[in-house]
């Protein structure tokens, strides 16, 4: 799963209406903000100070300090950061101006996407400065450790450049019986060798010269400085020396069958390379694409309906199975084609210079291959399907871990869809892929809307001032082919076809009778329910609410309604006039993500909510980080003030629990406290 980061902003903006509208934007991009406002030069020192921002989004309007000033402020921190001047519209001179005088980019409030899409930009190219840093830290230390076990290695190790020996270890000189480096200095490398291995050697170096492609290993006679000879093994591996780029050579005498060697990397079950090996191929695959190596690509292979299959056939013959399944594979492989098992019945398949209709053509053979084929497996013979995920590779996703990631995700995108389906991770054809899987959510959507496809479950909030009664959060899963899937995937393709409004009213219409039937064993229980935008704005939702509460014969505030800060930002007004007529008929109302705004206690000024749900963010290592405690404790302070109730959502340890006591919270929630439930 890729990382979340909290982007830390600093907006040097005099309109706090202005600034809190881009939070939201933001925020409703999916981007996730901790913001933070100076209006002068003393504001921007403490904000700095306390905040440590990514980011600094710089409004040239502001007249109580210069862009000059800001960016002296920020070097005198020494930290690296990436000013963005806020403008209306994208004048010439100005933005060179701005350019000049050190802002790294300039973005348009005027234009949204635009400035959605240079702040991300942005943070990506600081998140790579720090990762470059860092991995300069790591090449050092590396070299340092790689130097010294390089004299304490008991492998006969050298470095070679042109064909010159430039280094060699201790045992490396006894292996070949020299007294000191001294004597090897400036020798060529073929005089190791035995004269009958003399062109070989000599051509492998002149295609180190060329970049050539080296072998894993090379067998020959090696020569030592009194002419005796020996067996040996000699692997190769670029290295650079002192800046240069050279060659590291180890010499292994002769002592283990290569066949035996062989034998240690396969899979005992299928003959394919095992798991260790076949991800030190795809680490070979991925470097030679970063050095521009094109029509390569990764496979992951996985018959459909496993668990089924183990079930039908029994355990003790499942390898049995995946032998012949492996066959199948092995029988297609070309000359440099690599195969091997990643997983417990996953095999992986790296391909090597093909097109990429090339690479459908052979997934389609392999597919047909394995579908016409009666598996025998004990006593019984039957039929088996293969889904197929994967990603081409080339210099951008030249990564080993990315690469991986993508072929992975292939896959379950491609069992999601059914058995026997293919998914090809391929940016060119990015937009195809995500129409066609747009078109078969919404689908599902559609289907689940009519059936039992939507499912509940709830979590429950717990109380740590000993309030009475049970209260629990209402959570919607949808039943997708391969299991539930969780709403921050389907509920987008729900928003872009108009759904959101008849889930949300399927959802209240199902807590409701919950609550009707808890009430009728005697079980006093509230639960919350997340409103989306477009419910917000349906006005025949009140009028059908009120008549469902009326008919159900439930208490006042046994519901609670609830929305994030930042889409109530969006839609203040609307959000009002619901409100007002929510409260009249008995309901309360919960803000989602509270403290994430500049000002957040200001919107309580329009909107009269019962309970704010603390912003998730300061849960993140909470027990590590005093400042989060600090902010939390002044939100519970001013809530209570109020009159309004608290409660801090994805609490993960028994630490943070007992700090959200100290701090005043009044309800907390998590899988540390309770794993959610099926509603029913």
């Amino acid at each position: 799963m890729k990382k979340e980061y909290v982007i830390k902003i600093l907006f040097v903006e005099s309109s706090l209406e202005e600034a809190e509208q881009i939070i939201s934007l933001l925020r409703n991009s999916g981007i996730a903000v901790r913001p933070a406002r100076a209006t002068n030069v003393e504001q921007m020192q403490a904000a700095v100070n306390e905040l440590e921002p990514d980011l600094v989004m710089f409004d040239p309007a502001v007249t109580t300090i210069s862009l000059d000033e800001a960016m002296k402020v920020l070097d005198a921190y020494g930290r690296d950061f990436s000013l963005l001047a806020l403008v209306n519209e994208m004048e010439s001179e100005q933005v060179a101006d701005l350019f000049v005088h050190g802002a790294r980019g300039v973005a348009s409030r005027n234009h949204p996407k635009q400035l959605i899409a240079v702040l991300k930009r942005e943070f990506d190219a600081l998140q790579t400065r720090r990762q470059v840093r860092w991995l300069h830290t790591a090449l050092r230390e590396t070299e340092r450790r790689c130097d010294a076990l390089l004299d304490s290695s008991t492998d006969a190790i050298a470095y070679v450049h042109e064909g010159m020996h430039v280094r060699a270890n201790q045992s490396y000189l006894d292996t070949f019986g020299y007294d000191s480096f001294d004597d090897l200095l400036g020798l060529p490398l073929l005089d190791m060798v035995d004269a009958a291995n003399a062109d070989e050697m000599k051509a492998l170096l002149k295609g180190q010269a060329h970049q050539g492609k080296f072998p894993a290993q090379l067998t020959l006679r090696a020569r030592r400085a009194d002419e005796t000879r020996f067996d040996a093994t000699v692997e190769f591996t670029p290295a650079t020396f002192e800046g240069e780029r050279c060659l590291q050579i180890v010499f292994r005498r002769q002592m283990v069958d290569p066949a035996v060697m062989e034998q240690l990397q396969r899979d005992p079950v299928t003959g394919l390379y095992n798991r260790s090996h076949m991800l030190a191929q795809v680490d070979d695959a991925v470097t030679a694409a970063a050095k521009g190596k094109k029509g390569q690509s990764l496979l992951l292979i996985e018959p459909d309906n496993w668990a089924s299959l183990v079930s039908g056939i029994g355990l003790g013959k499942a390898d049995e199975l995946l032998s012949g399944f492996a066959d199948r594979i092995r029988m297609l492989l070309g000359a440099d084609d690599v195969a091997g098992m990643l997983a417990e019945h996953t095999l992986g398949v790296l391909l090597d210079s093909r097109t990429d209709d090339d690479v459908r053509e052979w997934i389609a053979k392999l597919q047909h291959s394995i579908s016409s084929e009666i598996f025998d497996a004990g006593s019984r013979s039957i039929t088996v399907t293969a889904s197929v995920g994967g990603s081409l590779l080339g210099e951008k996703n030249a990564n080993a871990e990315s690469l991986l990631n993508q072929a992975s995700h292939a896959l379950r995108t491609a069992q999601s869809l059914g058995g026997s389906q293919v998914e090809l991770h391929d940016p060119a054809a990015r937009e195809k892929a995500d129409a066609e899987k747009d078109r078969h959510w919404l689908e599902l959507l559609q289907k689940a809307l009519t059936g039992e496809g939507l499912v509940l479950y709830h979590q429950q909030t717990i109380s740590l001032q000993d309030v009475e009664g049970e209260y629990s959060e209402i959570l919607l899963r949808m039943n997708g082919p391969q299991g539930e899937v969780l709403p921050g995937f389907f509920m987008p393709i729900a928003e872009k076809h108009n759904l959101t409004a008849a889930i949300d009213r399927w959802v209240l219409d199902q807590a409701i009778t919950a609550l009707q039937q808890r009430e009728k064993q005697g079980q006093q229980t509230t639960f919350f329910v997340k409103l989306t935008a477009a419910s917000l704005q349906d006005e025949s939702l009140l009028p059908w609410l009120g008549q469902r509460l009326g008919q159900a014969g439930l208490k006042r505030g046994q519901l609670v309604l609830e929305m994030t800060e930042s889409k109530i930002m969006t839609l203040l007004r609307p959000a009002q006039e619901f409100l007002k007529g929510w409260k009249k008929i008995g309901g309360r109302f919960a803000l989602e993500q509270f403290g994430s705004g500049l000002n957040s206690f200001q919107l309580l000024n329009h909107i009269d909510a019962d309970y704010l749900k603390i912003d998730r963010s300061y849960m993140a290592d909470l027990p590590q980080h005093p400042e989060s405690q600090k902010k939390i404790t002044e939100i519970c302070q001013q809530a209570h003030e109020l009159k309004r109730q608290t409660i801090a959502e994805w609490v993960e340890d028994a630490t943070s629990t007992s700090l959200l006591f100290a701090c005043g919270v009044d309800f907390v929630q998590g899988n540390f406290l309770q794993i959610p439930q099926r509603l029913d």
